[in-house]
């Protein structure tokens, strides 16, 4: 599923005023980390993650591995913060 420029728009204005669910450390991403972002993508649908101790190239690594196992849509990355979207089963989020 690929978002549209609207949803997107939409997303990030509810994104706004979240906090960040899962802190990625030094450790980077780990099968635990992976379990524990699906499982807050399921119940929120809608997080952010922040990657520490992370150059930019990592981060974008980070991200696109995050994506491809999660088959979650990135909705933006601003600095160490990426926010994330996947439908759960019963959709909490309705798009425009």
């Amino acid at each position: 599923m690929s978002l549209t420029k609207n949803q997107t728009r939409y997303l990030r204005t509810l994104a706004h005023s979240l906090k960040p669910v899962v802190i990625v450390g030094q450790s980077g991403i780990t099968k635990a980390v992976l379990d524990e972002i699906a499982g807050s993508l399921e119940h929120h649908e809608l997080i952010k993650i922040k990657m520490h101790d992370a150059e930019r190239e990592e981060r974008s690594a980070m991200i696109k591995h995050v994506l491809q196992v999660t088959q979650a849509e990135l909705v933006q990355v601003i600095g160490r913060i990426g926010i994330f979207y996947r439908r759960g089963e019963k959709a909490r989020i309705t798009l425009p």
